[in-house]
């Protein structure tokens, strides 16, 4: 299963580690006031256990508050370390992320040239 998002909606890695006995209140409680965003926002949240093979995602979707659990049966999540508690990805990246792929080697394409013009 993949999780799909509307086009511009954020993404938050929470670096570090979640304690993952925590449903949708203690995982809203922990984007407010470790990550500085707001549950209801529309944005999207994702929390990793301390072994990496487990990850919940946080996300409104307009009527009510969904979460999805994923554990691994092999490997783990690659997980940032950040400074500030986040870490911005695209909604491509966490889709690598979510079926165990290094999420920091999927990159846009550089941008085409603009074509020359002949004369």
């Amino acid at each position: 299963m993949s999780l799909s998002f509307p086009v511009g909606t954020k993404v938050w890695l929470a670096a570090g580690v979640t304690d993952m006995r925590r449903g949708f209140d203690g995982l809203a409680a922990q984007t407010v006031s470790v990550l500085k965003e707001d549950p209801l926002s529309g944005h999207v949240f994702v929390f990793r256990n301390r072994g990496g093979d487990r990850a919940k995602v946080l996300f409104w979707d307009g009527q009510g508050m969904c979460l999805y659990y994923k554990r691994l049966e092999r490997g783990t999540f690659v997980w940032p370390r950040a400074k500030d508690g986040k870490v911005s990805v695209t909604a491509s990246q966490l889709a690598s992320l979510l079926e165990g792929i290094d999420w920091r080697l999927t990159r846009a394409p550089p941008e085409s040239p603009q074509p020359t013009r002949v004369m």
